[in-house]
């Protein structure tokens, strides 16, 4: 997103901002150059990647889910990005929504040596970012399940996983997250994970030849994975987003948690949990 700002020096920033679609490196004003101060914010300890798949029909609890694990982890001293995709071929290639780092209050020791007044307005600053970073990352949260759609015939989830992970690779945060909202469900030039309107019972091995065939293995550097929405079918267009309902035995779904787990893994990643399709325990 592009913000439109008006004053970077007080908390009046952050109401006086609009957005516009762009997806820059970040969307959330620093408090630390608004200020001028001659410190340099704590490093970023956590940063979350959002990657949802258009194509995954979720109701109504699974957005609420999707929503209350992101918001959670919108906080001070943590990094964000969310993307969104579908398929390349449809012109629903991935795409960056927002990005935005909330950074840590000064640390004690300095205070003393920085003017009350700037103190003052830097700690008002402080609050209006956390407030607003966790806005416009609801606004784009919103804005990509908004655009859920039974329409695209595609889903390139490797692909995307792929190209998100250049930028998880390049977070310096010592704790990364990839938050995938997907059926999990590849449906691309390197395989279809569908049979008859339902999950395709995989070889994993076959499949993970095809992937390394096709140089597909990201570089999570170590991001901690959680995947929610593992195993929906969408039920038809006419429907809009909704589970098929279709039966999906568990020899099926146990062959598609670990093709994941080990695609993830020869991506230098590590799949923390497999929601199929809700999380058992929250993203953390």
């Amino acid at each position: 997103m592009k913000l439109l700002c008006k004053n970077l020096l007080s908390v009046a920033v952050f109401a006086l901002c609009g957005t516009v679609l762009a997806g820059t490196d970040n969307d959330v004003p620093s408090c630390y150059a608004a200020n001028k101060l001659e410190v340099r914010a704590p490093a970023t300890t956590t940063e979350l990647f959002v990657l949802l798949d258009q194509t995954t029909p979720l109701d109504v609890a699974l957005q609420a889910s999707v929503r209350d694990n992101v918001g959670r982890l919108i906080a001070p001293g943590h990094a964000y990005t969310i993307a969104s995709f579908s398929s390349y071929g449809q012109g629903q290639y991935l795409q960056v929504l927002s990005a935005g780092t909330l950074e840590q209050p000064l640390p004690a020791s300095r205070r003393d040596s920085i003017g009350a007044r700037v103190l003052q307005s830097f700690d008002a600053c402080m609050k209006g970012q956390a407030d607003f970073g966790r806005r416009t990352a609801a606004a784009a949260l919103n804005q990509a399940l908004s655009g859920l759609n039974p329409d695209f015939a595609k889903s390139d989830v490797m692909g995307s996983i792929k190209a998100i992970s250049a930028r998880v690779r390049s977070s310096q945060a010592s704790h990364k997250i990839v938050f995938l909202v997907s059926d999990m469900l590849e449906h691309s030039g390197i395989s279809s994970f569908y049979a008859s309107k339902n999950v395709r019972r995989l070889d994993v091995a076959t499949e993970l030849k095809k992937v390394e065939a096709a140089q597909m293995f990201g570089d999570l550097a170590g991001a901690r994975v959680f995947v929610l929405g593992a195993g929906l079918v969408q039920t038809s267009s006419a429907a809009g987003a909704k589970d098929s309902g279709v039966y999906r035995d568990p020899q099926t779904m146990n062959a598609l948690r670990q093709f994941w787990t080990q695609y993830v893994e020869r991506s230098q990643g590590k799949l923390e949990q497999f929601g199929a399709p809700a999380l058992l325990v929250p993203v953390q």
